[in-house]
Protein backbone atom coordinates (compact mmCIF):
# COMPACT_ATOMS: atom_id res chain seq x y z
CA UNK A 1 0.00 0.00 0.00
CA UNK A 2 3.26 2.68 0.14
CA UNK A 3 3.16 2.87 -3.54
CA UNK A 4 -0.51 4.97 -2.60
CA UNK A 5 1.15 6.75 -0.61
CA UNK A 6 1.38 10.75 -1.74
CA UNK A 7 2.74 12.28 1.08
CA UNK A 8 5.19 15.53 0.47
CA UNK A 9 3.27 15.68 -3.40
CA UNK A 10 1.58 18.68 -4.35
CA UNK A 11 -1.34 17.95 -6.87
CA UNK A 12 -3.57 20.88 -8.55
CA UNK A 13 -6.87 19.96 -9.74
CA UNK A 14 -8.86 22.42 -12.17
CA UNK A 15 -12.37 22.99 -11.66
CA UNK A 16 -11.87 21.87 -8.31
CA UNK A 17 -15.66 23.04 -6.88
CA UNK A 18 -17.41 20.68 -9.12
CA UNK A 19 -19.46 17.16 -8.87
CA UNK A 20 -16.06 15.47 -9.22
CA UNK A 21 -13.88 17.72 -8.65
CA UNK A 22 -14.24 18.00 -5.35
CA UNK A 23 -14.27 14.23 -5.33
CA UNK A 24 -10.92 13.98 -6.78
CA UNK A 25 -9.34 16.55 -4.04
CA UNK A 26 -10.56 14.23 -1.87
CA UNK A 27 -8.99 11.20 -3.48
CA UNK A 28 -5.84 12.84 -3.09
CA UNK A 29 -5.66 13.89 0.42
CA UNK A 30 -6.61 10.27 1.84
CA UNK A 31 -3.83 9.20 0.17
CA UNK A 32 -1.89 12.04 1.56
CA UNK A 33 -1.12 14.80 -0.99
CA UNK A 34 -1.61 18.45 -0.55
CA UNK A 35 -3.90 19.75 -2.98
CA UNK A 36 -4.49 23.33 -4.54
CA UNK A 37 -8.16 23.67 -5.31
CA UNK A 38 -8.63 26.02 -8.63
CA UNK A 39 -11.70 27.39 -10.31
CA UNK A 40 -12.75 30.43 -11.64
CA UNK A 41 -16.09 30.41 -9.54
CA UNK A 42 -14.45 32.26 -6.49
CA UNK A 43 -17.65 31.44 -4.36
CA UNK A 44 -18.09 27.97 -5.09
CA UNK A 45 -14.81 27.33 -4.62
CA UNK A 46 -14.32 28.63 -1.13
CA UNK A 47 -17.76 26.72 -0.46
CA UNK A 48 -16.28 23.56 -1.45
CA UNK A 49 -12.72 24.70 0.52
CA UNK A 50 -14.49 25.18 3.56
CA UNK A 51 -16.29 22.01 3.43
CA UNK A 52 -13.66 19.78 2.35
CA UNK A 53 -11.19 21.75 5.58
CA UNK A 54 -10.72 19.93 8.40
CA UNK A 55 -8.12 19.62 11.29
CA UNK A 56 -6.48 16.29 9.63
CA UNK A 57 -5.81 18.16 6.76
CA UNK A 58 -5.72 22.25 7.19
CA UNK A 59 -1.97 22.28 6.42
CA UNK A 60 -2.58 20.10 2.72
CA UNK A 61 -5.38 22.05 1.15
CA UNK A 62 -5.77 25.40 -0.23
CA UNK A 63 -7.24 27.37 -2.95
CA UNK A 64 -6.40 29.85 -6.04
CA UNK A 65 -9.11 31.19 -8.12
CA UNK A 66 -7.58 30.58 -11.60
CA UNK A 67 -8.95 30.35 -14.94
CA UNK A 68 -7.77 28.17 -17.53
CA UNK A 69 -8.84 29.55 -20.84
CA UNK A 70 -6.01 32.44 -19.90
CA UNK A 71 -2.52 31.74 -19.85
CA UNK A 72 -1.29 34.65 -18.13
CA UNK A 73 -3.59 33.67 -14.88
CA UNK A 74 -2.43 29.85 -15.63
CA UNK A 75 1.40 31.20 -15.15
CA UNK A 76 0.47 33.91 -12.54
CA UNK A 77 -0.92 31.01 -10.25
CA UNK A 78 2.62 28.94 -11.00
CA UNK A 79 4.65 31.40 -10.44
CA UNK A 80 2.81 32.45 -6.74
CA UNK A 81 3.05 28.54 -5.68
CA UNK A 82 7.04 28.51 -6.78
CA UNK A 83 7.45 31.35 -4.36
CA UNK A 84 5.80 29.68 -2.02
CA UNK A 85 7.45 26.48 -2.49
CA UNK A 86 5.14 24.55 -4.07
CA UNK A 87 6.01 22.62 -7.25
CA UNK A 88 3.20 20.78 -8.80
CA UNK A 89 3.79 16.84 -8.83
CA UNK A 90 0.33 16.20 -10.34
CA UNK A 91 -1.92 17.93 -12.22
CA UNK A 92 -5.64 16.42 -12.80
CA UNK A 93 -7.29 18.53 -15.67
CA UNK A 94 -10.98 18.26 -14.86
CA UNK A 95 -12.49 21.60 -15.52
CA UNK A 96 -15.33 21.40 -18.32
CA UNK A 97 -18.40 22.85 -19.36
CA UNK A 98 -21.31 20.63 -18.98
CA UNK A 99 -24.23 22.15 -21.03
CA UNK A 100 -27.65 20.69 -19.63
CA UNK A 101 -29.86 19.10 -21.61
CA UNK A 102 -33.40 20.56 -21.50
CA UNK A 103 -36.23 21.92 -23.36
CA UNK A 104 -35.12 25.92 -22.89
CA UNK A 105 -36.51 27.39 -26.25
CA UNK A 106 -38.74 26.89 -28.87
CA UNK A 107 -35.86 26.47 -31.40
CA UNK A 108 -33.02 24.17 -29.41
CA UNK A 109 -29.84 26.06 -29.52
CA UNK A 110 -27.92 22.86 -28.51
CA UNK A 111 -29.00 20.90 -31.76
CA UNK A 112 -26.36 20.77 -34.28
CA UNK A 113 -28.41 23.28 -36.83
CA UNK A 114 -28.69 26.04 -34.60
CA UNK A 115 -25.34 25.29 -32.47
CA UNK A 116 -23.55 28.92 -31.98
CA UNK A 117 -19.64 29.35 -32.75
CA UNK A 118 -19.41 31.33 -29.34
CA UNK A 119 -20.77 28.35 -27.57
CA UNK A 120 -18.69 26.16 -29.22
CA UNK A 121 -15.46 28.11 -29.22
CA UNK A 122 -16.28 29.06 -25.31
CA UNK A 123 -16.40 24.93 -24.99
CA UNK A 124 -13.35 24.48 -26.77
CA UNK A 125 -11.25 26.84 -24.83
CA UNK A 126 -12.27 25.65 -21.22
CA UNK A 127 -12.40 22.01 -21.72
CA UNK A 128 -9.50 21.52 -24.32
CA UNK A 129 -7.72 24.45 -24.65
CA UNK A 130 -7.11 24.81 -20.72
CA UNK A 131 -6.08 21.14 -20.23
CA UNK A 132 -3.50 22.04 -23.13
CA UNK A 133 -2.31 25.23 -21.34
CA UNK A 134 -2.58 23.92 -17.49
CA UNK A 135 -0.34 20.93 -19.15
CA UNK A 136 1.80 22.74 -21.17
CA UNK A 137 2.90 25.35 -18.04
CA UNK A 138 2.42 22.66 -15.15
CA UNK A 139 3.70 19.69 -17.32
CA UNK A 140 7.16 21.74 -18.31
CA UNK A 141 7.91 21.93 -14.80
CA UNK A 142 7.22 18.49 -14.12
CA UNK A 143 9.75 17.68 -17.20
CA UNK A 144 12.49 19.78 -15.88
CA UNK A 145 11.94 18.14 -12.19
CA UNK A 146 12.02 14.57 -13.54
CA UNK A 147 9.37 13.51 -12.79
CA UNK A 148 5.06 14.30 -12.86
CA UNK A 149 1.73 13.22 -12.98
CA UNK A 150 -0.64 14.50 -15.56
CA UNK A 151 -4.47 12.87 -15.35
CA UNK A 152 -7.03 14.28 -17.76
CA UNK A 153 -10.86 13.62 -17.09
CA UNK A 154 -12.58 12.57 -19.86
CA UNK A 155 -15.72 10.96 -20.32
CA UNK A 156 -17.08 7.66 -21.21
CA UNK A 157 -18.28 9.88 -24.29
CA UNK A 158 -14.47 9.65 -25.46
CA UNK A 159 -15.10 6.17 -26.63
CA UNK A 160 -18.53 6.44 -28.07
CA UNK A 161 -21.28 9.05 -29.23
CA UNK A 162 -24.29 10.08 -27.33
CA UNK A 163 -27.13 8.85 -27.38
CA UNK A 164 -29.97 11.57 -27.97
CA UNK A 165 -32.69 9.20 -27.11
CA UNK A 166 -31.81 9.80 -23.82
CA UNK A 167 -32.66 13.94 -23.72
CA UNK A 168 -36.12 13.14 -26.33
CA UNK A 169 -38.99 15.04 -25.11
CA UNK A 170 -42.40 12.87 -26.48
CA UNK A 171 -43.93 16.90 -26.45
CA UNK A 172 -41.04 18.36 -28.57
CA UNK A 173 -41.33 18.09 -32.37
CA UNK A 174 -37.96 16.78 -34.21
CA UNK A 175 -36.57 19.90 -35.10
CA UNK A 176 -36.99 20.76 -31.11
CA UNK A 177 -35.47 17.99 -29.39
CA UNK A 178 -32.59 18.88 -26.94
CA UNK A 179 -29.34 16.62 -27.45
CA UNK A 180 -26.39 16.43 -26.30
CA UNK A 181 -24.11 19.31 -28.04
CA UNK A 182 -21.32 18.49 -30.43
CA UNK A 183 -18.88 19.83 -28.20
CA UNK A 184 -18.85 17.78 -25.67
CA UNK A 185 -17.68 14.86 -28.01
CA UNK A 186 -15.07 16.63 -29.62
CA UNK A 187 -13.89 17.75 -26.45
CA UNK A 188 -13.55 14.44 -24.46
CA UNK A 189 -12.47 12.69 -27.49
CA UNK A 190 -10.23 15.32 -28.00
CA UNK A 191 -8.71 14.89 -24.44
CA UNK A 192 -7.91 11.52 -25.11
CA UNK A 193 -5.78 12.42 -28.14
CA UNK A 194 -4.09 15.12 -25.80
CA UNK A 195 -3.23 12.52 -23.62
CA UNK A 196 -1.72 10.36 -25.75
CA UNK A 197 0.56 12.76 -26.80
CA UNK A 198 1.44 13.96 -23.61
CA UNK A 199 2.50 10.32 -22.75
CA UNK A 200 5.10 10.05 -25.66
CA UNK A 201 6.17 13.69 -25.65
CA UNK A 202 7.78 13.84 -21.92
CA UNK A 203 7.79 9.98 -20.75
CA UNK A 204 11.88 9.88 -21.42
CA UNK A 205 11.50 12.90 -18.66
CA UNK A 206 9.67 10.86 -16.20
CA UNK A 207 6.05 13.00 -16.83
CA UNK A 208 2.89 10.20 -17.37
CA UNK A 209 -0.13 10.95 -18.76
CA UNK A 210 -3.38 9.12 -18.90
CA UNK A 211 -6.91 9.56 -18.83
CA UNK A 212 -9.60 8.45 -16.63
CA UNK A 213 -13.37 8.53 -18.61
CA UNK A 214 -16.20 8.70 -15.93
CA UNK A 215 -19.65 7.14 -16.94
CA UNK A 216 -23.06 8.92 -15.79
CA UNK A 217 -22.53 10.16 -11.96
CA UNK A 218 -26.33 10.31 -9.81
CA UNK A 219 -26.53 14.28 -9.42
CA UNK A 220 -30.23 14.97 -9.32
CA UNK A 221 -30.99 14.04 -12.56
CA UNK A 222 -34.99 13.45 -12.78
CA UNK A 223 -36.71 9.72 -12.89
CA UNK A 224 -37.10 9.60 -17.06
CA UNK A 225 -33.61 10.20 -17.85
CA UNK A 226 -31.73 7.81 -14.97
CA UNK A 227 -34.35 5.06 -16.26
CA UNK A 228 -33.36 5.63 -19.61
CA UNK A 229 -29.58 5.63 -18.89
CA UNK A 230 -29.32 2.56 -16.55
CA UNK A 231 -31.24 0.44 -19.31
CA UNK A 232 -28.04 1.15 -21.39
CA UNK A 233 -25.84 0.27 -18.25
CA UNK A 234 -24.93 -3.60 -17.73
CA UNK A 235 -24.68 -2.83 -14.02
CA UNK A 236 -28.18 -1.26 -14.21
CA UNK A 237 -27.60 1.96 -12.23
CA UNK A 238 -25.09 5.23 -12.55
CA UNK A 239 -22.07 5.50 -10.38
CA UNK A 240 -22.11 7.74 -6.95
CA UNK A 241 -20.06 10.75 -6.70
CA UNK A 242 -17.23 9.09 -4.79
CA UNK A 243 -16.88 5.62 -6.86
CA UNK A 244 -13.98 7.17 -8.83
CA UNK A 245 -11.42 8.03 -6.01
CA UNK A 246 -9.62 4.66 -5.76
CA UNK A 247 -9.02 4.80 -9.81
CA UNK A 248 -7.95 8.78 -9.15
CA UNK A 249 -5.81 7.62 -6.23
CA UNK A 250 -4.07 4.51 -8.80
CA UNK A 251 -3.67 6.60 -11.89
CA UNK A 252 -1.81 9.78 -9.84
CA UNK A 253 0.17 7.38 -7.17
CA UNK A 254 3.48 5.41 -7.81
CA UNK A 255 1.15 2.11 -7.90
CA UNK A 256 0.47 2.81 -11.52
CA UNK A 257 4.22 3.63 -12.38
CA UNK A 258 3.95 1.65 -16.07
CA UNK A 259 0.70 2.91 -17.08
CA UNK A 260 0.93 6.02 -19.95
CA UNK A 261 -1.04 6.96 -22.04
CA UNK A 262 -3.99 5.24 -21.39
CA UNK A 263 -7.80 5.83 -21.12
CA UNK A 264 -9.70 4.48 -18.01
CA UNK A 265 -13.32 3.85 -19.08
CA UNK A 266 -15.36 3.13 -16.19
CA UNK A 267 -18.99 3.14 -16.79
CA UNK A 268 -20.66 0.31 -15.75
CA UNK A 269 -19.94 -1.56 -18.45
CA UNK A 270 -22.07 0.67 -20.91
CA UNK A 271 -19.29 1.36 -23.66
CA UNK A 272 -18.37 -2.78 -24.32
CA UNK A 273 -21.99 -3.83 -25.22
Amino acid sequence: MNKFNLANKVALVTGASGLLGVEHTLALLEIGATVVMTDVNEENLKKSYNNLLNSDNKDRIFYKIMDVTSESNIKNVANELRNNGYSIDILINNAAIDPKVQKDSMVETSRLENFLLDDWDFQLKVGLTGAMLCSQIFGTTMAQQGNGVILNIASDLSVFAPDQRLYKKDDLTPEQQPVKPVTYSVIKHGLIGLTKYLATYWADQGVRCNALSPGGVYNGQSDEFVKKLTELIPMKRMASSDEYRGAVQFLCSPASTYMNGQNIVMDGGRSVL
